[in-house]
C-alpha cells in the first residue's frame, strides 16, 4: 500500500507544460509516480477539480528573525508557500559580534519595518558565526523549509565594525576575512550571498546598509569565495532596477554579469518598474539579455503586484501627529473611527497640518496613486477609483476623501497607495516581466514592511489574478504563472529535489480551488513577540498543502505537522 495517493487532480507540474489529469502518489516524503496510479494508498486525497501544484518557492523573504521563534511562518504560509529564502538585501542576524546585536537589529527595522521591540524579544541568540547560526535555525521544528543567504551588512560590520557601519573603503585584510567567512558560510550550507545597492535603504540611525558602496574587489573576492566554496546565488539589490543608480544605471548589471561569467555562479536582481524613468526596466532588460548572450546566467527578479503601501487607521497615514488624532490614538479601532466621525473633532482634524516627515506628504502629494483595495482587494484599480478622481466628482478635498474612506468598515478599511510598479495605472509591464523566459516572481518580502505593506500574498494574486481574473489587459498561462513561483526559483538556487510534480522529487504540493481562490483584505494583527503589530492577509480556496508528503494546512487552518526543514546548499 501506498503512502498516500492524491486522485484525479489537475496537475500544473512547474515545467510549464500543459496541464493534465493525473493521479500523484507519494512515498516517503517523495513523489513516486505522477499518472493512473492502481494501488490503494493508505491515505487518500480526492482531488478532482482542484488544481495541484508543487509547492511555491519563494525566493525574497526577511524572515531573518521570525524563523526563530515562528513555525509556520505566517502569512507565507498561508498562500501555498514551502520553501523560503532568508537573508536577502544584505541585511540578517549572522555572523554577529556580542555586542553588535543592536546593530543588526536597527539595521532591520530601518530596512525591512520590522518592529526592533519584537526582533529585541522574540530572538533567542545561539550563535556568533553564520555556521552557528544555521544550527540554529536546524535545530527548530518548523512546518515549511528555510534556507538563507549570507548577508553583506552582517558580514561587512562582523570584519569591519563600525568601519564597515560607515561604508568605509575595505583594507586587504578585511577582504580577505570577508571572503573567507563567505567560503565558511556557504560550506556549511548557506544558499548564497546578499549585497544591498540602494542608498535609500539605512538603517534606524540613517546609514546605508554596509556594502552600499563596495567596490568590484570587495564584490568579486567575496564572489570569487562562494564559487570555490561549491557555488551559490549572489542576490544584488539592484540601483539601476529601482532607478536610483549613482554609479550610472549600468553599474549592477555590468558588475554582476561579469561575475556571473568569471565565477560561474547565478546573479539574481530585482527588474521594476519606477515612475520618473518607466521605461528603464526595458532598459535593464536589454542589458541583461546582452550579459546572458555573453554566458552570465543573469535572473531577474519580478514583483507579482505594484508596490503597494497600505493605508489606514490601522497602519500609518496623513492625519497621524495631528493633534484631533493623537487624542483618540489609543482607543481601539473602531471606536477611533467612532470619534473622528464626531463633526467638531472631524473639522479640527482636517484644519490641523500635515506632520512634515513620514508617508503623510508623500500620499497627499500624489492622491491620484491612492485607492480604496476594497473588501475583494484589488492590485490593478482604474484611475477614475483614486482618491484624487474621487475627490473631484464628489467637491470635496483630497483630505476629506482620505478620511470618509479610511473611516469605512468602522476604520478598518484600507487604501492601496502605489508607490512604485504604476506608473501607467495599468500592469502591463509586470505581464511582460513575468512572460521574460529568464524571469522569476520573487520580492515579495515576507516578515518585512510590517506596518505598510503586505506583499507575501503575492503567489495568489499571481495565481487568482493572472492566470483567472484579469481584464484590464492579457492575462498568463496557468502554467506560466506557477512555473515562475516553482521551478524557476528552485532551479536559480540548485533546490533539484522540488518545484516539480515529478517521480523523485519532494512532495511538497498545493491542492488549490482555483475557480474560488480568493484573497481577503489585509488586516493588523498584534502577534509578534511585545504583541508588536503586523500587516497579515489570507486567503481562501488552499484545499490543503503538503511539505514533505505531510499535509500541513487544510483550508488555510495548520494541522500541527511540522516536516520543514533548513535547506542547506549542497558543495558541488
Amino acid at each position: 500500500m501506498i503512502d498516500l495517493v492524491i486522485r484525479g487532480g489537475r496537475v500544473v507540474d512547474g515545467t510549464g507544460r500543459p496541464a493534465r489529469t493525473a493521479d500523484i502518489a507519494v512515498e516517503d516524503g517523495r513523489i513516486a509516480a505522477v499518472g493512473r496510479i492502481d494501488a490503494s494508498g493508505a491515505e487518500e486525497i480526492d482531488a478532482d477539480g482542484l488544481l495541484v501544484t508543487p509547492g511555491f518557492v519563494d525566493p525574497h523573504t526577511h524572515y531573518d528573525g521570525q524563523a526563530t521563534w515562528d513555525p509556520l511562518l505566517t502569512p507565507s504560509f498561508f498562500h501555498g508557500v514551502t520553501t523560503v529564502v532568508m537573508g536577502n538585501c544584505g541585511v540578517g542576524f549572522a555572523p554577529v559580534r556580542p555586542d553588535r546585536k543592536e546593530f543588526l537589529i536597527a539595521l532591520m527595522e530601518g530596512v525591512e519595518d520590522i518592529p526592533g521591540t519584537a526582533l529585541h524579544e522574540g530572538i533567542q541568540w545561539a550563535w556568533e558565526s553564520f555556521p552557528e547560526y544555521l544550527d540554529a535555525l536546524d535545530g527548530m521544528p518548523r512546518a515549511i523549509d528555510i534556507g538563507t543567504h549570507l548577508p553583506h551588512g552582517s558580514l561587512r560590520a562582523y570584519v569591519m565594525d563600525e568601519r564597515g557601519a560607515d561604508n568605509e573603503p575595505a583594507t586587504d585584510q578585511d577582504i580577505d576575512r570577508m571572503a573567507e567567512l563567505a567560503f565558511e558560510a556557504v560550506r556549511a550550507g548557506a544558499l548564497g550571498f546578499s549585497t544591498n545597492r540602494l542608498a535609500m535603504h539605512t538603517s534606524k540611525d540613517g546609514r546605508p546598509v554596509p556594502g552600499t558602496y563596495a567596490d568590484e574587489r570587495e564584490l568579486f573576492a567575496i564572489g570569487r569565495a562562494v564559487a570555490r566554496a561549491g557555488g551559490g546565488v549572489v542576490e544584488i539589490v539592484s540601483a539601476e532596477g529601482m532607478g536610483t543608480s549613482p554609479g550610472g544605471y549600468h553599474a549592477d548589471v555590468d558588475w554582476g554579469g561579469r561575475l556571473a561569467r568569471e565565477a560561474g555562479i547565478p546573479v539574481t536582481l530585482c527588474l521594476t518598474q519606477i515612475d520618473n524613468h518607466p521605461d528603464l526596466w526595458r532598459d535593464v532588460l536589454g542589458w541583461i539579455h546582452s550579459e546572458q548572450d555573453r554566458g552570465a546566467e543573469l535572473v531577474p527578479q519580478v514583483a507579482g503586484r505594484p508596490l503597494g503601501i497600505l493605508i489606514g487607521l490601522g497602519t500609518k497615514h496623513p492625519f497621524q501627529g495631528r493633534a484631533a488624532y493623537e487624542e483618540v490614538v489609543g482607543l481601539p479601532v473602531p471606536q477611533r473611527a467612532a470619534a473622528l466621525r464626531d463633526p467638531a473633532r472631524r473639522q479640527r482634524l482636517l484644519d490641523q497640518p500635515c506632520a512634515a516627515a513620514g508617508v503623510g506628504p508623500l500620499v497627499l502629494r500624489m492622491p491620484a496613486k491612492v485607492f480604496p483595495l476594497g473588501s475583494r482587494p484589488d492590485y490593478e484599480p482604474a484611475p477614475d477609483t483614486s482618491v484624487a478622481a474621487q475627490a473631484a466628482a464628489s467637491g470635496r478635498t483630497i483630505e476629506e476623501t482620505l478620511l470618509d474612506l479610511m473611516l469605512e468598515q468602522d476604520g478598518r478599511a484600507l487604501l492601496l497607495f502605489t508607490l512604485g510598479g504604476y506608473a501607467r495605472f495599468n500592469l502591463d509591464h509586470i505581464g511582460e516581466m513575468l512572460s521574460e523566459p529568464s524571469s522569476i516572481m520573487g520580492l515579495a518580502d515576507g516578515g518585512a514592511h510590517c506596518s505598510l505593506i503586505c506583499d507575501a500574498s503575492a503567489p495568489t494574486s499571481v495565481l487568482s489574478y493572472w492566470a483567472r481574473d484579469r481584464t484590464r489587459g492579457p492575462r498568463l498561462p496557468v502554467e506560466l504563472a506557477v512555473a515562475k513561483m516553482t521551478s524557476g526559483p528552485a532551479h536559480l538556487y540548485r533546490l533539484s529535489d522540488r518545484g516539480t510534480v515529478a517521480p523523485g522529487k519532494r512532495a511538497d504540493l498545493n491542492l488549490i480551488d482555483f475557480d474560488h481562490l480568493t484573497l481577503r483584505p489585509p488586516e493588523v494583527v498584534d502577534d509578534l513577540p511585545t504583541h508588536a503589530s503586523r500587516l497579515i492577509q489570507r486567503a481562501d480556496g488552499y484545499v490543503a498543502t503538503l511539505v514533505a508528503g505531510q499535509v500541513i494546512s487544510r483550508q488555510g487552518v495548520e494541522t500541527g505537522a511540522r516536516p520543514g526543514r533548513l535547506v542547506r546548499r549542497q558543495p558541488v
